[in-house]
């Protein structure tokens, strides 16, 4: 059985040193952070499955880190809170906030271990971090967004969303949300045809969230329209998004005129990765972090990479890349283009070698320099070479290697830029390798 990771943050040395070895010689795996500043750096590379966390450091105090995690969808896990001079009120507040419990010190060992122990046992039925619209971006545009949400968000009016696909109707959709009442989202649309009333007893004085209404058809649409007139007797929210313009439907006649009307009194728009692309690289960010609670430790390590991915989802027109190492995704997408950020295992290097492993280009763009970060610098020599019209011998003879090394070099080349002939991979590399 994998031993448990347990991170320590406190700024006395003896107490980490202490409780590095008690925990140690338990079995435990122990990471040590002398502040919140190198917690946070922690935090973005792993999840442990428990963290102690000390109330007074120099920095920033530990009741303001936890906040910071539980505003960011990262609290995902039990942190017991450690102080030597606590009062009622800090242990009340980090309760309230999300901590699992209080250790006063000195710390007993019995004390110690009986609650690292049950902490551990509750950690283990914590939600795993997810997205959320704080973390969608800080731009102008996004602050805008959540004053606005945050203005309707206890009137009980049915709510539309509108924007492009992709930009983030759920993540609004959930900000509107009451905390522990209910969220129903059905993942299609077949129930407003079958029984539109399906969803009402579950979501009473919760809400119900359903997707792109523009693609329903006129079965979907009527069903729609019932449910709304239901809501009330249900105390239920509706919260609709379409990324479809519904009033140039209803004008040629696509779309229902009376359920237009009675979803659309309050509009809001969501607005697009691509008029907010300042906010893409700590959105990215926040994504592999996501990958560490699902799958271990990720490291983005290229603030380079991360300028690129913001320059080429804010002009790209018409690209297209996958940023993935496996086959479940998380999508991003932009007016100009989409990102499929996919989970892997172990370490993630999108500066230097190992991650990246697809991308389709149209034209010269910055998505070129993305792909040609995955490559190793071995394979990017060969690449350069290729890109000049050397065959495999030639490459071979240059770099002191044999063809057939060179071949699997270029093999490893076209799986991670997603092409498929050496006429392909020169071309972009033409454009990039300069």
């Amino acid at each position: 059985m994998t031993a448990n990771h347990i991170l320590v943050v406190d700024d006395e040395v003896g107490i980490r040193e202490l409780l590095f070895e008690i925990l140690r010689d338990e079995g435990y795996g122990v990471r040590l952070a002398e502040n919140a500043q190198s917690a946070r750096q922690l935090r973005r590379e792993i999840r442990p499955d428990l963290v102690l966390l000390d109330i007074w450091m120099p920095d920033t105090d530990g009741i303001t880190l936890l906040r910071e995690w539980a505003s960011s969808g990262l609290l995902t896990m039990p942190v017991v809170m450690m102080s030597g001079h606590g009062t009622i009120d800090s242990a009340v507040e980090a309760t309230r906030i999300g901590a699992f419990d209080f250790l006063e010190k000195p710390i007993s060992l019995p004390k110690l271990l009986a609650t690292v122990g049950k902490a551990l046992a509750g950690g283990r039925a914590m939600p795993r971090a997810g997205l959320t619209l704080a973390q969608l971006g800080k731009s102008k545009v996004i602050q805008e967004l959540r004053q606005r949400l945050d203005q309707v968000a206890r009137i009980r009016t049915p709510v539309l969303l509108a924007g492009e696909r992709g930009c983030g109707f759920e993540l609004a959709a959930r900000h509107l949300h009451a905390p522990n009442t209910p969220w129903v989202a059905p993942e299609d649309s077949d129930w407003l045809s079958a029984n539109p009333f399906g969803p009402l007893n579950e979501a009473r004085e919760g809400t119900i969230f359903v997707s792109e209404i523009g693609a329903l058809d006129r079965a979907g649409q009527k069903g729609l329209s019932q449910l709304v007139a239901k809501l009330e007797k249900f105390n239920a929210r509706l919260v609709c998004s379409s990324a479809e313009p519904l009033a140039a439907m209803v004008a040629d006649g696509r779309f229902d005129a009376d359920l237009f009307h009675q979803v659309s009194g309050l509009t809001i728009r969501v607005p697009s990765l691509g008029e907010h692309p300042e906010d893409i690289p700590d959105l990215a960010s926040q994504m592999l972090m996501l990958m560490v609670d699902a799958h271990g430790r990720v490291a983005w390590r290229s603030p380079q990479a991360q300028a690129w991915l913001a320059e080429w989802l804010g002009e790209s027109a018409d690209d297209t890349a996958w940023l993935r190492a496996g086959t479940e995704a998380c999508e991003l997408r932009a007016a100009s283009g989409r990102v499929l950020v996919a989970r892997r295992l172990g370490d993630v290097d999108l500066g230097e070698t190992m991650w990246l492993l697809r991308v389709r280009v149209a034209g010269e763009t910055p998505a070129g320099r993305i792909a040609m970060a995955a490559l190793t610098p071995r394979e990017t020599e060969v690449l350069s070479w290729i890109a000049k019209g050397k065959t495999n011998r030639d490459v071979g003879e240059i770099l002191g290697m044999s063809p057939r090394t060179v071949n699997k070099h270029l093999e490893h080349v076209f799986e991670k830029l997603g092409v498929e002939t050496r006429a392909a991979a020169a071309a972009l590399a033409s454009r990039v390798l300069e």
